[in-house]
């Protein structure tokens, strides 16, 4: 046990820090707040206690051995839990200081998100929230090298702690006067043939539209690619196209919402690096939590508080 906490615990750290930072000892040294020559003397010491080579020189930089990444993806969690459980017994005694690192995806910029942490930060105006709108592969991997306390993600990440907040329900949005608008329901098949608006391709959303046209019959011939949501209804409004989309119970003008046929839904998780919150992490994922109502209940609620955004 001593060696785990007085050698080990932050000579691993220090490999897992390297590994984020692409074998840039600078970089990871800063992450860290140490001295570039502390860095080099705790990754070294770890070869010499796991007697095996774990870097490399390539340059300015250091190439990480199989085995050294192995260890240091292995290592991530158990080193946020342990951060985590220090800055629970420190912290326990103010919940109402404290700061967390909250992400979201770019497409949920607008509506509930900032109307949520807008309510949590007047309630908690002692809490620090540091936000960042990113990609949702990029949270992910903030969550797992514990740069980020919480994220919303779609989907949840499997290997992650989370929990489902929302289920979406993806329509066809379609210009006001297209020969679909005034339907109740229709096949995805329908849409064969039509020009689509859609997310770039590393987007969750566009990879289930090309899926499930796929699946229908076709695929979809994808005109015009664009990040935001928002973007892309307006576009559907202008007449350029037609898009598979979250409902929203604020459509844009000039555009109609056409349920479709079958299971078209899409899961919105909260995402956390550790199943050990801080307090003030904590605090926010109750929130979000009793606030979407959704994962304390189990109900499964398609039209959900989250409808109106995406990722």
């Amino acid at each position: 046990m001593d060696q785990w906490t007085v050698e080990l615990a932050p000579q691993l750290r220090a490999l897992a820090a390297l590994a984020d930072h692409d074998g840039y000892m600078t970089g990871a040294a800063d992450a860290l707040g140490i001295p570039q020559s502390s860095m080099s003397r705790r990754v070294h010491a770890l070869e010499q206690t796991l007697r095996i080579p774990l870097i490399s020189r390539d340059g300015r930089a250091v190439r990480l051995t199989p085995a050294a990444r192995r260890l240091a993806e292995t290592v991530r969690g158990p080193l946020a839990e342990l951060e985590a459980a220090v800055a629970d017994v420190t912290d326990d005694s103010d919940p109402e200081h404290g700061t967390v690192r909250f992400g979201f995806p770019l497409t949920m910029g607008h509506g509930t998100v900032p109307s949520l942490l807008a309510d949590f930060n007047r309630a908690h105006p002692d809490i620090r929230l540091q936000l960042k709108q990113a990609h949702g592969a990029e949270l992910v991997d903030d969550l797992r090298r514990g740069d980020l306390d919480l994220a919303l993600t779609i989907p949840p990440p499997d290997a992650l702690p989370h929990a489902v907040v929302a289920i979406q329900e993806i329509c066809a949005t379609v210009p006001a006067g297209h020969r679909l608008a005034a339907r109740s329901r229709i096949n995805l098949a329908d849409l064969s043939g039509e020009r689509f608006i859609a997310n770039p391709a590393t987007y969750n959303l566009r990879q289930l539209t090309e899926t499930w046209c796929r699946t229908a019959g076709f695929d979809p011939d994808i005109t015009v690619e664009i990040t935001e949501f928002a973007t892309v209804r307006e576009f559907v409004g202008l007449g350029l196209g037609v898009a598979l989309l979250p409902y929203t119970h604020r459509p844009e003008d000039g555009t109609a919402q056409v349920r479709l046929l079958g299971e078209h839904r899409r899961a919105v998780g909260l995402s956390s690096a550790t199943s050990r919150l801080n307090p003030a992490a904590r605090g926010l994922s109750d929130f979000i939590i009793e606030r979407t109502g959704f994962a304390s209940s189990g109900h499964t609620r398609t039209h959900s508080s989250f409808g109106c955004t995406g990722g």
